[in-house]
């Protein structure tokens, strides 16, 4: 019980100080459970990320749940999700209940300003971080820079590839890309 326990309030930590998302996530995971506890490896934490962004809900809820269901199976997985949810959804509903009072005072906007800039900064460390652990060779930067015209694309013209067409169109580019290379030897 006390792994439990502790894995919850590792997780407990983490959301109460992960704003603006999964990615920005990232680097505290990192640090937390690769660097510090050393209980996944980078590679885990990359497909973790993958898996959770094509799966339904929230980024960092379903890395969460991957995490404490790698450290302590399911029931893990189910306790790190709740020690995650507890602080931000006390604060959504806290914020909730009292943004229409506070959201014009200056000092409030200021404050969103800053966490905005600092989300930015986390955002692109993930993804430094990502990048290395994905783009690994020749193949990997074509499907990189092919899924990013597309994406970006897909935000200025009057039409849009769906995310999950970019995606499944991903994974069965990964399968025959390794299908080709056992092939070879």
């Amino acid at each position: 019980m006390g792994d439990l326990l502790r894995l919850y309030i590792i997780f407990l930590k983490i959301g109460g100080v992960t704003f603006g998302g999964g990615l920005a996530m990232y680097p505290i995971l990192h640090h937390e459970f690769i660097e510090k506890r050393g209980w996944i490896t980078e590679r885990e934490l990359t497909d973790y990320y993958a898996i959770g962004q094509c799966t339904p809900g929230i980024i960092a809820v379903n890395v969460s749940t991957f995490v404490g269901n790698k450290r302590r199976g399911p029931l893990g997985g189910i306790i790190a999700t709740l020690g995650f949810v507890t602080v931000p959804l006390v604060l959504l509903i806290a914020i909730a209940a009292s943004l229409r009072s506070f959201a014009q005072v200056p000092v409030v906007r200021s404050a969103f300003a800053g966490i905005r800039v600092c989300v930015c900064v986390l955002i692109v460390n993930a993804v430094l971080r990502l990048w290395k652990n994905s783009v690994v060779d020749r193949p990997t930067l074509l499907l990189f820079a092919a899924v990013f015209a597309l994406s970006a694309a897909s935000a200025i013209m009057p039409f849009s590839v769906s995310p999950a067409v970019i995606v499944l169109a991903s994974l069965l580019f990964g399968v025959v890309w390794q299908r080709r290379i056992r092939g070879k030897k």
